[in-house]
């Protein structure tokens, strides 16, 4: 209990970051249809805010060593804040697109800091339930955000002010705390040869979950709004998805760590699959089937990710779980940026339903590659399996310092780079 009330601030601060950040991404594909933006504008949308994202990871290290963590925090959280306001004075899609970028950087930037601060704050024996704990947070805090969206128009300007003061009120706990700055921040790298060395079905199937979560993420609203769905009803819809595929990942895990787990993400693969095939053929006549097909859907797509984490840290030699997290980390966020592109661009010249082609043809790809990869490859015997920890990724929101925070790793005292 004393080491949960020793990082309450540092909670509450990623709790309202993150609070923020669900209802600013829900909030403006919405705001984009009512403004009458295109669905490739609003696919561009999620690629922007993908690379700023993972430019954030690459770049913030290098500034908070510069100028320290607080100052970096509080910079960042009140260009975020920013960001939300200028899209009210800037109605053009362009300039959305440019801001969505920003706001990546913002928010993977801010992240990193505070998780670098509970990594900081946390031990070998309370590292697992602090992780645990900031997990559920990011759960709820990310549903919340979207559900907000239940309460009012995505047309008008409150959301996008409430997502402003939310992004400000961030900066408190950590503005106020008296901790002592952390250590360097984590900087990821990545090394395609040792990646594909280590497991080269992680390499592939992360990249396509990331095509196929970046998608549905950035899109599904747009998907929802096209078929006929209104605001609340798109709202429950993303946030249940979001909440089932917590849910899922507990059994998922379990099941996991009995079989092959490349048979288990086969498994899920063909489940996805099946899900979006029915998902692209059917239309808005009933939304309680939609929304109950979308639920499923999410449980199955946002418990791959963890699946595969697991797997290849199934084959990592002691010590590198934190350098191979973090290059599927960067592959990952790399499919995130290309998913939206080629859902936004199939379903500008076909249909809504596309958007489930696309995450379909990404589970085929996965499906087949493990397939193949079953041939070639014994399975990990279940004695020298490492452990599996549910995490929650929706478009993105995992960073290298959560890498770090992970139970798994064998966390370095000094810092440095994964």
């Amino acid at each position: 209990m004393s080491s949960v009330v020793s990082i309450a601030a540092l909670l509450a601060g990623s709790g309202l970051l993150l609070l923020a950040g669900g209802l600013h991404g829900l909030l403006l594909p919405l705001a984009g249809l009512a403004q009458g933006f295109s669905d490739a504008s609003l696919g561009l949308l999620g690629a922007g805010w993908a690379f700023g994202f993972m430019s954030g990871c690459l770049a913030v290290p290098v500034i908070v060593k510069r100028v320290g963590h607080v100052r970096s925090f509080g910079a960042l959280a009140s260009l975020a804040a920013i960001t939300v306001l200028l899209n009210l004075l800037f109605i053009d899609a362009a300039v959305w697109i440019v801001l969505r970028a920003i706001s990546g950087f913002c928010f993977s930037g801010a992240a990193m800091i505070v998780e670098s601060w509970l990594n900081e704050r946390s031990t070998s024996e309370t590292r697992g339930r602090i992780f645990g704990l900031y997990t559920m947070i990011n759960l709820a805090a990310t549903t919340a955000g979207q559900m907000l969206l239940t309460l009012g128009s995505a047309s008008g300007y409150f959301f996008f002010v409430l997502g402003s003061i939310i992004y400000s009120l961030s900066l408190l706990p950590t503005a106020l705390s008296t901790a002592a700055s952390p250590q360097p921040l984590t900087q990821a790298k990545l090394d395609p040869r040792q990646l594909w060395r280590n497991s080269p079905i992680a390499v592939v199937a992360v990249f396509m979950v990331g095509v196929s979560n970046g998608s549905f993420g950035t899109l599904g609203a747009v998907y929802g709004r096209r078929i006929g769905l209104d605001v609340p009803e798109i709202a429950i819809m993303m946030s249940l998805a979001l909440l089932a595929g917590a849910m899922v990942q507990i059994p998922v895990g379990m099941l996991s760590d009995r079989l092959d787990r490349r048979l288990v993400l086969v498994g899920l693969a063909v489940a996805a699959m099946s899900f979006g095939s029915s998902l692209s053929l059917i239309g808005g006549n009933d939304p309680m089937v939609t929304i109950l097909l979308i639920a499923i859907f999410g449980g199955i797509i946002y418990s791959m990710y963890p699946v595969i984490v697991a797997h290849a840290s199934d084959h990592a030699e002691p010590g590198d779980f934190l350098r191979i997290s973090g290059g599927l980390l960067l592959i990952f966020g790399t499919g995130t940026m290309v998913g939206p592109l080629l859902a936004a661009g199939l379903m500008t010249f076909t249909y809504p339903g596309a958007l489930f082609q696309v995450t379909a043809a990404a589970h085929l790809s996965m499906m087949l590659f493990a397939i193949w990869r079953i041939r070639q490859r014994a399975p990990v015997r279940s004695e020298d399996k490492s452990d599996f920890l549910p995490v929650l990724t929706t478009a993105q929101t995992t960073t290298p310092e959560t890498v770090v925070l992970d139970p798994r790793t064998e966390v370095d005292e000094t810092g440095g780079d994964i």
